[in-house]
Formats: C-alpha cells, sequence, structure tokens
C-alpha cells in the first residue's frame, strides 16, 4: 500500500539517476586511452647529393645507399665526391627510405618539419671545400637542404654530411639532439 505517491516518485527518480549516472560512469571508464602518436624516426637507406656546376652543364652526383640501414649488411652503393678546383656548385640533399616496394621520399618530411632539422656539412682539414646553406626554416635557421659548395686548390679529405634532428631545441649546433644521418664521403678536388 501506498501511503505518499510524492515519495514513491522521488525514491524511484532517485534510484534511476542514481541508477543511470553508475552506467554512465562505468561506461566512461571503458574508453581506450589515446595515445599521442609519436613522431617515429624514419629509416633511411639513401642519401643523394647533387652538385650543378655554376655557369656549366657539369653535374656530379653522389649516393649513398645502404638498404637495410645502419648495422647489418654494408652499403650497396657509395660514391666518391669529385668536383673541379676554383669553382662553385649548387648542391641539394635528398634522403629517401628504399626499403619498402614503395619507395619514400623522407627529404618532404624533412621540409615540413624544418623547424626541428638541420644538416651540417664538415669538410675536413686540408679539404678546400667551403659549404654555405642556401635555405632556411620558418624562424630563419639554416636548413640544409639546399648548399652553395666552393672550391679551391686541389685537395683530398672526407666531406662529413650529418642530419640531426632537433625537436623544440634547434641552436644551429651540432652537438644539439639526435643524429639521423651521419655519412664521410671521401672528396676529392682535382682536374
Amino acid at each position: 500500500m501506498i501511503s505518499n505517491p510524492i515519495q514513491l516518485v522521488k525514491k524511484t527518480f532517485l534510484k534511476s539517476s542514481l541508477l543511470l549516472f553508475l552506467v554512465a560512469g562505468a561506461l566512461g571508464s571503458c574508453k581506450k586511452d589515446v595515445e599521442e602518436p609519436e613522431n617515429e624516426e624514419e629509416l633511411i637507406t639513401t642519401v643523394t647529393l647533387t652538385m650543378q656546376e655554376v655557369g656549366s652543364a657539369n653535374t656530379v652526383t653522389a649516393v649513398f645507399r645502404d638498404p637495410d640501414g645502419e648495422g647489418g649488411n654494408a652499403p650497396t652503393k657509395f660514391d666518391e665526391i669529385v668536383l673541379k678546383p676554383n669553382a662553385v656548385y649548387n648542391t641539394t640533399i635528398t634522403l629517401m627510405d628504399e626499403s619498402k616496394s614503395l619507395a619514400e621520399d623522407i627529404t618532404k618530411e624533412i621540409e615540413e618539419e624544418a623547424h626541428e632539422h638541420q644538416f651540417f656539412y664538415t669538410p675536413a682539414a686540408g679539404l678546400n671545400l667551403t659549404v654555405a646553406y642556401d635555405d632556411k626554416d620558418k624562424n630563419n635557421l639554416p636548413l640544409g637542404l639546399k648548399t652553395k659548395f666552393t672550391t679551391g686548390a686541389a685537395s683530398t679529405g672526407k666531406l662529413k654530411v650529418t642530419l640531426k634532428h632537433q625537436p623544440g631545441n634547434k641552436n644551429n649546433n651540432i652537438t644539439t639532439g639526435e643524429t639521423d644521418v651521419e655519412i664521410d664521403f671521401t672528396t676529392k678536388v682535382q682536374n
């Protein structure tokens, strides 16, 4: 027997509300945590330097190819750079991941994330070669996908090409960040 219909409605409403609240809480706790996507390091298997001599049709291409990436098997191609003395070369660098059936152009990713990357070109002592940046990121810091190589007198040595990944702390310093690529090209300046 119902003594007070208003109390019954209140009790039913409170019980229903409490049940709904508990069910909503249980469903909400079953959600999967959404993980932030990581900026994974790409596999870089091929590095190509293309050097176009200013005022000439002379183009020099040097390729480094290591199909399985760092470690494992030795590189399958490792060209020398041979440049004329006292010349200037407009130079570009491209990076590829050729480990897949459809090769991926990593250069595009470097362009998109220019504010997080920088190439460094370090000629060994005795190699008569200077390198000047010909491109910059949105913060006016050097990138290094485009450079100018200027040669002096005949010489031989190594040119170290280093790509640094410097998210949040790019500062034009080779010691900052993680190394994505580091290759020593044997370089000759000769007639």
